[in-house]
């Protein structure tokens, strides 16, 4: 224990923030610190010194240590001791061949149901202590990184309907909708008419009845429906999938694609909004970071980089339109996120068990601390589906509604 007790100790001495650590028999670090760690057993110091930040994680949800100090100075710390994850991840990845073998394995159509449900049928109220009032649970749109939630994830709402030109008539798909607000959104202030599909039976529940109050029943509806039982082809103008992407896994990514192919009709937009690793080849990120989601938030989820996105779009038939990179609008909307649940940690646990609120809190605060040092991404692409395919072989102009110069993007329209 000598050894591992002084490496602990040159652990400490570098980081950005005062820790002290406690254990059976022992104790180490700054007498006034930012940040108390209390370990219920020795064995947890090999897994700090080695810098597994996920196992440490780990052992927080399940009561073996306790965490007393503020989520940003315990991730300053985290964030220096995790070393490079991304880099981590990349050494310990299988070959792409064997990961998508494994992806489609992992995402056959019970198991991505159970997936989506251990995650989003939690609790609704207790995803309601810290989101905004419409429950958007994707990265918001900030005009300074001082605004405020809610104006941003309206704008955020307002980009995806203007990036994909809605307006009245136009029917409009929502792949993954959540609680309904993208699609509440789009047919309030753009007048489509529209459908959005989910997994989860809470929000399946909860957007129906946003739809009925808003008085647009008759207009827009969620579905508790997979995606791959919507077979109308050609039945849309435009496609929408908004933090959709992460759980369909690589194995599955040109099925994915292929379908909302065929759900277009030509001519027709697509927006893919996704989380992107921060790797060419890693799934998830090391130090057991990936682990601890994989386990306790996302099973079954994987991010692919946004290069292999854009590959997997091309290769079904789409036209990539326009990139644009969120990290810093998804680091701000998470430190909002975890900040509002740590002012409401006693509601929490009422609506949730401990060990729930226990992940949640190094869930949110830990990917805001990843978008913040690049290791996670998250783009909107959009694409289109061009109307005549094989137009430049035949010889014909390849045209979407796709306008001629980007000038729209800065104006947003009035409602129908």
């Amino acid at each position: 224990m000598t050894s591992l007790a002084s490496l602990i100790d040159v652990r400490i001495a570098g980081l950005p923030r005062g820790l002290a650590i406690q254990w059976p028999g022992g104790h180490a670090g700054a007498r006034a610190p930012s940040v108390l760690l209390r370990l219920r057993h020795r064995s947890l110091l090999a897994c700090l010194a080695r810098g597994r930040i996920g196992d440490l994680a780990d052992a927080y949800v399940r009561g073996d240590m306790e965490i007393d100090g503020e989520m940003p100075d315990v991730m300053a710390i985290a964030g220096v001791l995790a070393g490079d994850p991304v880099a981590i991840g990349r050494r310990f990845a299988p070959s792409r061949w064997l990961a998508k073998l494994r992806s489609r394995w992992q995402h056959g159509r019970e198991r991505d149901e159970r997936q989506v449900q251990f995650h989003y049928d939690v609790c609704d109220q207790f995803f309601g202590l810290w989101l905004d009032s419409s429950r958007v649970y994707s990265c918001a749109y900030f005009d300074t990184p001082a605004g405020e939630l809610g104006q941003a994830q309206a704008a955020k709402l307002d980009l995806v309907c203007r990036k994909l030109q809605l307006r009245p008539g136009l029917r409009f798909l929502d792949v993954g909708a959540g609680w309904g607000a993208l699609l509440i959104w789009a047919a309030r202030h753009y007048g489509v008419h529209g459908v959005g599909v989910t997994l989860s039976h809470n929000q399946h529940d909860y957007a129906n009845r946003m739809i009925a109050d808003a008085g647009l029943s008759g207009r827009i509806e969620v579905r508790l429906q997979d995606y791959r039982d919507l077979q109308a082809a050609g039945e849309f103008d435009r496609i929408a999938s908004v933090g959709m992407f992460e759980h369909v896994g690589r194995g599955r990514m040109d099925g994915y694609f292929h379908a909302l192919h065929g759900l277009l009709r030509p001519g027709g937009l697509l927006l893919n909004h996704a989380i992107s690793s921060g790797g060419l080849d890693n799934a998830q990120l090391g130090a057991g970071m990936g682990d601890f989601i994989e386990k306790h938030i996302f099973p079954g989820g994987e991010l692919m980089h946004v290069t292999q996105a854009a590959e997997g779009l091309a290769r079904v038939g789409f036209e990539l339109l326009d990139a644009e990179n969120l990290r810093p609008h998804y680091a701000r909307t998470l430190w909002i996120w975890s900040a509002n649940l740590e002012r409401e940690l006693e509601r929490a646990r009422g609506y949730t068990s401990e060990s729930t609120v226990r992940a949640y809190r190094l869930y949110l605060a830990g990917s805001a601390m990843c978008f913040e040092r690049g290791w996670l991404s998250v783009y909107q692409l959009l694409a289109s589906k061009p109307d005549h395919p094989g137009a430049v072989a035949a010889g014909w102009s390849a045209r979407s509604d796709y306008p001629f110069t980007r000038r729209y993007l800065a104006q947003r329209q009035t409602a129908p």
